[in-house]
């Protein structure tokens, strides 16, 4: 448990000592700004049927962030200790591949969760620019977060994998988005092919897009809690087995 919290460390502390963690959190915000005040333009036409925070997650501005989020976030976990040569001295060390996978990966994940709280200062600015409270509830804002907390154990998942596969971050960035604008698009497969589609509800249970807006609504579904954490651990499986054959190789 020492070594591996000295490895969480010091990969967690590595967001805030690099310049490269501050332009993420940057961009992050930015984005973040654009989306609310884009549902605050929708708020001169009229009240919304959805809640605040809903309305301004479903503007174009988040999805093209948010898929971006994660390969930033991993592609240089491991691609870049390999490059460097670094990574092949960490497996030959008294480390288990258990604890630098995780250390990683838990790290990204900390630093991700993180780049969401800026949303409830978000949150006050508007009630302070509006005079009055923005119309969510508590409920909307935790279910929200719990589904953001979800999608990112994947997608972080998906991202360490495809760092571990190459010593070019380009191209583990490159893979990773790629497989989550697949994953991004599959929900949409029923609405193309239309009605009768035998294996529609096969897409809608992977459907980013309906599980984000039912969990916002407050709607919350074990499903997708399943789906994402298994998705997770198994995608985390496969980094440790890539992990293993490199140590064996080496």
């Amino acid at each position: 448990m020492r070594v591996f919290s000295i490895l969480f460390r010091k990969e967690f502390k590595n967001y805030f000592l690099t310049p490269f963690g501050w332009v993420v959190l940057a961009l992050v915000l930015l984005m973040q700004g654009f989306s609310m005040s884009g549902a605050m333009e929708l708020m001169k036409d009229g009240p919304m049927i959805d809640n605040f925070l809903l309305v301004s997650l479903k503007t174009p501005h988040f999805w093209f962030y948010f898929l971006f989020i994660f390969p930033l976030l991993t592609m240089r976990l491991f691609a870049e200790e390999s490059k460097t040569g670094t990574l092949e001295t960490l497996l030959t060390a008294p480390v288990t591949t258990a604890q630098v996978v995780f250390s990683k990966y838990l790290a990204a994940f900390a630093f991700y969760a993180i780049l969401w709280l800026p949303i409830l200062l978000q949150l006050k600015i508007f009630a302070w620019v509006t005079g009055s409270p923005a119309p969510v509830e508590m409920g909307h804002i935790l279910g929200t977060y719990a589904i953001l907390l979800l999608m990112g154990s994947f997608f972080l998942a998906i991202g360490c994998l495809a760092s571990t596969l190459t010593s070019s971050q380009i191209v583990a960035g490159i893979i990773t988005i790629a497989a989550l604008v697949i994953l991004f698009f599959l929900g949409f497969v029923p609405y193309y092919i239309g009605e009768g589609f035998k294996a529609a509800p096969i897409f809608q249970y992977v459907s980013v897009q309906d599980h984000l807006v039912n969990f916002a609504k407050g709607l919350v579904d074990t499903r997708p809690i399943v789906y994402y954490l298994s998705m997770a651990v198994f995608f985390l499986f496969l980094t440790h087995i890539t992990l293993d054959f490199r140590r064996w190789k080496s």
